[in-house]
């Protein structure tokens, strides 16, 4: 089982409407395990992450308001994505896990810029 990310938007009524991939963009957040392992893991915890820890006992919502937060967040990560790797369970190499993660994070980074530019929310579950 896959982890994805999803940009929603909010209908008038409030509920949150998910939208579909747009061609030539990948929904692939990671692994199942990596709720755990990696976007929840000590590591991340330890950087001042908010937002990714959360996905260790739930699907992580963005509310629209928090997207820029979100998407600095993901900066963060991805700055210390050698570490992140270092201190997580790679499946083969530190440096092949680093890429994973790196590759997982741009597709969110990629959600989250798509909805901050239509005044959406992102969904990671």
């Amino acid at each position: 089982m896959s982890l994805s990310v999803h940009v929603f938007a909010l209908g008038p009524d409030g509920v949150r409407r998910v939208l579909d991939v747009p061609e030539g963009c990948s929904d692939l957040a990671g692994f199942e395990r990596w709720r755990t392992e990696v976007w929840g893991s000590e590591v991340v915890r330890a950087l001042g992450a908010r937002f990714f820890p959360t996905l260790a006992d739930a699907d992580l919502w963005v509310e629209p308001d928090q997207v820029p937060a979100f998407l600095r967040e993901c900066a963060l990560l991805r700055e210390n994505r050698g570490r992140i790797a270092a201190g997580t369970r790679p499946a083969r190499t530190v440096g092949e896990h680093q890429d994973r993660i790196s590759v997982r994070l741009a597709h969110i980074e990629d959600a989250a810029r798509r909805a901050r530019a239509m005044g959406g929310g992102v969904v990671i579950r």
